[in-house]
């Protein structure tokens, strides 16, 4: 089995979701059985799965396993499903806040029930008092219609002990908050406890150790002497310690999605990215490395010389529907058109592409930008403010939009003319991938890792200095000068797409699990003869 490691799936999905997704679609085109597998407990898992195109046949969610909810019948609960054990309640909803009051016969408050509004006012969770008024706890309910985790709160009014139970009310797991003589304000985790399916209690002092016997029990469950279970970590900090000490063997994959150190333009000495420092120390217990690109890959092996054998696997997928898809002329586009699908946030450095943008306008002030991607409230929306001061800068008023997220992305970039990427880092950058494969002209700074191989300066677009906006504005003016060139380097840019068919990743993905195949025997002989069986 194939396993692909992450931490939840979430509706407004990042590059690393989007990588995933297009891996598992991938496999399942080939018909080679592959799980998603999530860390994280989320009641919105299988809802955000499902509309993503994973069933909850290949969805392995760590809490619903041990809850034993890995495939359950949706159903929609509301507030008038609720037994609160309590006689002649009464129901008063407060529809700004979306949620019910119940009281009992004497006007005391018994519960708050709060629902989703855009979902057929289906429970979302209950908050529940005691007789004095108190919140004692709060159930959270699964979308599919269930109680899942319950919140027991400490007088003071914090959370002190977390539970999550089977769908008859059986309690499976449990974690605890409390005080420390180093956090005597601040409530922390301080150990979970799990009762297995045939009672045996197990106490783990983290959810890193938890987790690790999450993988344990799904090596046994998909165990087979004759091929490898294929473990895959995308998220790093969900299994970097896990995968490395796990009991059977497995094949390991360490998967950098984005640059290995913190300084993406000094690869070769900058600090480590710390979410791959323990990754990156521990490469050689891991059986694989995966980056998207050669770049990268050149860059880890020259640095650190890993034993472990490295890969390089392009995560983004341009399916054959899109290659044989009729091109659109550079004629039929809107001219000047610049679009960019990213988070406004600091490592996107989106400001400057507005300045390019701004520089360009002086000269063809029928030129606008679009940018799709919600914005990063970190710094209290600092990078989106960036971007306002960068188009009052230059006078821009409706030329550049904010449009948020989209999913609409084929006449999106049908219709527009270029691409921008001012990136400060970047791990690959399924963005500007789809927008070559659509025959948009591409511009961008020499950013590690992604645009700098994905752009082919003279072909397909142009590659500039890294943070000069003023070079990239010059290529720019330069193409909208030129017809010819602007149709060369649409054509070029359909042209290069072809690097990332399914049929050449696939392949990519086959000699790693070619690999895997080629190491199990090995690793079978290295096990004592009496576990290699469940």
């Amino acid at each position: 089995m194939n396993f692909f490691v992450n931490a939840t799936m979430p509706d407004h999905k990042s590059g690393i979701e989007h990588a995933q997704l297009k891996r598992f679609d991938l496999f399942n085109q080939n018909h080679v059985d592959s799980r998603i597998v999530l860390r994280e407990w989320d009641p919105m898992a299988h809802v955000n799965a499902n509309a993503a195109g994973i069933s909850d046949a290949q969805l392995i969610n760590m809490f619903d396993y041990f809850q034993g909810t890995i495939d359950v019948p949706a159903k929609k609960l509301h507030a008038a499903d609720i037994d609160f054990g309590v006689l002649n309640t009464k129901i008063e909803e407060e529809a700004k806040q979306s949620r019910y009051i119940v009281n009992d016969q004497n006007g005391n408050i018994v519960a708050r029930v709060n629902y989703d509004a855009s979902d057929d006012k289906r429970v979302r969770s209950t908050e529940l008092f005691d007789g004095f008024g108190n919140l004692y706890r709060v159930d959270h309910y699964d979308s599919r219609g269930f109680a899942s985790l319950l919140q027991w709160y400490t007088p003071d009014n914090k959370i002190g002990t977390e539970t999550w139970i089977t769908l008859d009310g059986q309690v499976v797991l449990e974690t605890y908050n409390k005080h420390t003589m180093d956090h005597k304000d601040d409530l922390i985790k301080t150990g979970w406890r799990l009762t297995e399916p045939d009672g045996k209690v197990m106490q783990f002092d983290t959810i890193e150790e938890l987790t690790l016997h999450f993988y344990d029990r799904l090596n046994d469950d998909f165990w087979s002497n004759e091929h490898p279970n294929v473990f895959v970590l995308d998220r790093s900090h969900l299994g970097d310690w896990g995968f490395v000490h796990m009991k059977k063997p497995a094949y390991t994959v360490f998967h950098l999605h984005n640059s290995h150190t913190g300084d993406a333009q000094d690869p070769m000495h900058s600090i480590l990215n710390n979410h791959y420092e323990f990754g990156v120390n521990a490469f050689d217990q891991y059986d694989a490395i995966v980056s998207a690109t050669h770049k990268q890959t050149d860059d880890v092996n020259a640095r650190f010389a890993p034993k472990t054998r490295t890969f390089t696997i392009p995560v983004g997928v341009v399916p054959d529907k899109l290659l044989d898809a009729p091109r659109v002329p550079v004629a039929k586009r809107e001219f000047g058109k610049v679009i960019a699908f990213a988070r406004i946030a600091w490592e996107k450095h989106l400001d400057d592409l507005v300045r390019a943008v701004g520089i360009v306008h002086q000269e063809f002030p029928e030129v606008s930008l679009d940018l799709y991607g919600y914005a990063d409230p970190t710094d209290n929306y600092k990078a989106r403010t960036e971007v306002e001061k960068a188009i009052k800068e230059y006078d821009l008023g409706d030329a550049v939009q904010m449009k948020g997220y989209t999913t609409d992305i084929d006449a999106v970039e049908n219709s527009a003319m270029f691409y921008g990427l001012t990136s400060r880092m970047e791990g690959f950058n399924l963005a500007i991938m789809e927008a070559i494969s659509h025959g948009l002209i591409s511009f961008s700074y020499d950013v590690n890792y992604g645009p700098n191989e994905i752009v082919q300066d003279d072909i397909n677009g142009n590659v500039v200095a890294y943070e000069d906006y003023q070079a990239l504005a010059d290529a720019m003016l330069k193409v909208l000068r030129d017809p010819a060139l602007a149709q060369r380097y649409s054509t070029g840019a359909y042209e290069s797409s072809e690097r990332y068919s399914a049929a050449n990743v696939w392949a990519a993905w086959q000699e790693l699990l070619a690999d895997a195949e080629a190491v199990w025997p090995e690793k079978l002989a290295a096990m004592p003869a009496n576990e290699h069986t469940k």
